[in-house]
């Protein structure tokens, strides 16, 4: 990125994170009042505790393949958090070194409300009995080693649509597992999949109140930077998840379709979301923008519906995979 725009995205960052404190009390919970993986799981040191085990495998026995391989997916991408703080630590404007109490604090705080995440449901799972554990591990670890390329470079206003985007793709994803477990007649598991859920709603307000106050200083490049976004599309940040012996991406596509077929995450819920950003930043209404930022936003506003043309014409897949994570 130009050296001048580095300054300008720069000096913007200073403008919206001014008030920090106050926007981390706003959307993160203190460490002591938050939930923590425990309070969801058997107690060890009870004699209760192969009693408990017992029944949480009984009531996972019969959740169906697809849910589990979502499921699996869901957990293996959140386990992926090293890869995402690191990519935060690296965006212009967060710096640890020559501003400690800034950015940098904000990536720390919602990098350990988000760690909980990925500690209860691979403990959960790991307890179901219905998992390969060590096949899931190695694919964490291959995503971890991967890293992954969403096209947002070291630009603040580029990461902060995606995380925007991506954290309300993740709640709708968290929130269907959990309406679909009591549906399956497991409420334990719903109400851990609800808990993970509300997280990102939280997590989502932020990055869309960081991208509205960039808005209001600086409208024309943040309107160029969500064209550019859509243009590219968001992609999710396990689009490289692979298993041993399959190519890096494969798996993720598989993960997908199974998705698509329960309808925890489909094409329409990304059109929604999508839908749902364009209202909230009244991208529609903004004014004092250049010229080229009135051509990108003609084109935002349009792309709603052409993507919904597309997707009536896309077939969701059959099952016709086997994922080495089930047993």
């Amino acid at each position: 990125m130009e050296t001048a725009l580095s300054a300008e995205r720069l000096e913007v960052m200073q403008h919206v994170g001014k008030d920090l404190d106050g926007l981390i009390s706003e959307y993160l919970k203190p460490i002591e009042e938050n939930w923590q993986p425990t309070d969801f799981l058997p107690d060890s040191s009870k004699e209760s505790f192969f009693n408990e085990v017992k029944l949480l495998q009984e009531s996972c026995r019969d959740l169906p393949y697809d849910y589990i391989a979502v499921l699996i997916g869901d957990t293996i991408t959140e386990e992926a958090l090293p890869t995402y703080e690191s990519w935060l630590m690296d965006v212009i404007g967060v710096d640890q070194v020559e501003n400690p109490s800034g950015w940098s604090r904000w990536v720390r705080a919602w990098t350990a409300e988000e760690n909980r995440h990925g500690d209860l449901l691979n403990k959960y799972l790991y307890l179901s009995g219905r998992v390969n554990m060590r096949a899931m591990e190695v694919s964490t670890q291959f995503l971890i080693a991967d890293g992954f390329d969403i096209g947002t470079d070291r630009d603040p206003y580029r990461n902060f649509i995606y995380t925007s985007f991506q954290e309300l793709a993740t709640n709708v994803s968290h929130r269907r597992t959990a309406t679909l477990a009591k549906k399956f007649g497991n409420p334990h598991l719903s109400k851990i999949c609800g808990v993970i859920a509300s997280d990102e709603m939280r997590h989502a307000k932020a990055y869309k109140e960081f991208v509205r106050r960039i808005l209001v200083v600086d409208p024309s490049e943040l309107i160029l930077a969500l064209e550019d976004m859509m243009r590219k599309k968001i992609v999710m940040p396990a689009h490289f998840l692979r298993e041993t012996g399959v190519k890096m991406g494969d798996t993720f596509a598989h993960f997908s379709d199974a998705a698509q077929r329960l309808g925890v995450y489909t094409t329409n819920d990304y059109i929604e979301i999508l839908e749902s950003l364009l209202v909230e930043w009244e991208i529609g209404a903004v004014r004092d923008i250049n010229e080229k930022a009135e051509k990108a936003r003609d084109y935002l506003m349009a792309l709603p519906a052409r993507l919904k043309r597309i997707a009536d014409r896309t077939k969701i897949p059959e099952l016709a995979y086997e994922f080495s994570w089930i047993k």
